[in-house]
């Protein structure tokens, strides 16, 4: 009896633990952190044969986990061993601890019970539990589809293109596809894709890679759906108004990044001066869509100039799509709050967009994400300012870079004394699983109340 009655109390507990799926996903993405620590640390990842400091294998396994910064360069840090098991890293953090664990429930029992799927809901940004399954196995497909794909003509590139050895090639290849559509950033040179900054042949597809992995996975299924049904611009009308937001606002801020990026930078001789017009246009564009949390860099971001810096600063705090492998508060949180101002300057009483009416309780979970980021970004730029003698632009640019899982760097991680780079790790953790664990427990806390206070209205402004 007493055994019957451990294991049924056992049983609870775990009922108990998989009904809060913020939890189970800051628990799993930490027991991963953890055990890319441990194997990094080894002197056996090594380049030099020799263990790497604590502090170097957390800030490279939570980067790797969360696509964000990185203080030592992977391709000469780290050997064959260390790489791959970034490379592992990346392709968990970005396509989803408990997605992945979910899929592997699907495919070995053929279920998957109602705590993992909650879970996997929070991640994959599946609309209900009913969607779990379509959804688990659309984003397999079309991670494999994507990485493959690319890997193949990255391969294809280095190999005849840049005379590398086939094997070597292939390796490139994949380990860049990877890192493209998880956005993470990670490259094996130690000027990341600067040697390719005139080769538009490895900058575009990487870029696509980049983009289709920050739109996130449930707009990606709704197009795939929408083509296959042979009508794709007659579907394209009833998209939703997710999949809609996303892709407009991603398009207006790939052509503002763009554009601030031709104008402030064109003539710079650290950055886009030496290059011939078509480059320029070329690098404009790319940076542009790697600010979006991918974290790549074909031009030297330490000599942009400030305004530069400034606008890929609010490029990186805005992100990528929800659900998706980019990181930043969600192109869709910062659409929300765009069309909740200019409804307030309109005079509106309802905040409306594309024949939708926005509900309240949608304003105020947009509104907290957004301001739990803009609190974590300044107090992390307060203490790093405090700790170390970097100066403002660059301490934000790099706190923003964390909290927006990017990757891009002025230069100034490995300057910084642990404690900083503690301090950015706690970011890109925060960055990776926050908009996740927060949207969830949102959602899940979501209660009616049978009686309302007097109302009264203070003054603003």
């Amino acid at each position: 009896m007493s055994a019957a009655k451990g294991h049924g109390m056992d049983r609870t507990r775990w009922a108990a633990l998989l009904a809060r799926p913020a939890l189970v996903v800051v628990g799993a993405f930490s027991l991963v952190i953890a055990f890319g620590t441990a194997l990094l640390v080894l002197p056996v990842s090594a380049e030099n044969g020799r263990a790497s400091s604590v502090v170097t294998a957390v800030f490279t396994a939570t980067g790797a986990m969360s696509g964000g910064l990185s203080v030592v360069d992977t391709g000469s840090h780290w050997n064959t061993f260390g790489e791959v098991v970034v490379l592992g890293l990346i392709q968990l953090g970005g396509f989803g601890i408990m997605t992945f664990a979910s899929l592997l429930g699907l495919l070995v029992l053929g279920r998957i019970r109602l705590g993992l799927q909650l879970t996997a809901q929070a991640e994959t940004g599946s609309l209900g539990i009913g969607d779990v399954r379509r959804v688990l196995l659309g984003v397999a497909r079309i991670t494999v589809v994507v990485e493959l794909a690319v890997a193949a003509w990255l391969m294809l590139r280095f190999r005849f293109a840049h005379g590398q050895p086939i094997g070597e090639a292939a390796y490139y290849g994949l380990f860049h596809a990877v890192s493209a559509f998880n956005n993470a950033g990670f490259g094996l040179r130690p000027d990341n894709l600067v040697g390719y900054a005139s080769d538009i042949w490895v900058m575009l597809p990487i870029a696509v890679a980049c983009i289709l992995g920050s739109i996130g996975f449930p707009v990606l299924l709704e197009l795939l759906r929408s083509g296959r049904s042979g009508a794709f611009v007659r579907s394209a009308r009833h998209w939703s108004l997710h999949t809609r937001l996303t892709l407009l606002t991603t398009a207006v801020l790939l052509v503002v990044g763009s554009v601030f990026t031709w104008l402030l930078e064109w003539s710079n001789p650290g950055t886009l001066g030496p290059l011939t017009w078509p480059d320029k246009l070329s690098n404009g564009f790319f940076n542009a869509v790697t600010a979006r949390t991918a974290g790549f860099n074909s031009v030297d971001v330490g000599e942009m100039k400030p305004a530069t810096l400034l606008v890929t600063t609010v490029l990186m705090f805005i992100g990528g799509g929800s659900a998706s492998t980019a990181g930043g508060i969600k192109v869709t949180t910062f659409a929300v709050l765009g069309t909740a101002i200019l409804a307030e300057v309109r005079g509106n009483t309802a905040v409306e967009v594309m024949g939708r009416r926005i509900t309240s309780s949608v304003l105020r979970q947009a509104l907290t994400v957004a301001l739990l980021g803009v609190g974590a970004v300044i107090v992390s730029t307060m203490v790093l300012l405090t700790i170390s003698d970097e100066p403002l632009l660059a301490v934000l640019f790099e706190a923003t870079s964390a909290f927006g899982t990017c990757g891009l760097t002025t230069g100034i991680t490995g300057d910084l004394p642990e404690a900083g780079q503690l301090i950015l790790v706690a970011l890109m953790f925060i960055g990776r699983i926050g908009p996740i664990t927060v949207a969830s427990a949102l959602a899940l806390r979501v209660r009616g109340r049978l009686y309302q206070l007097p109302e009264e209205r203070p003054v603003i402004g």
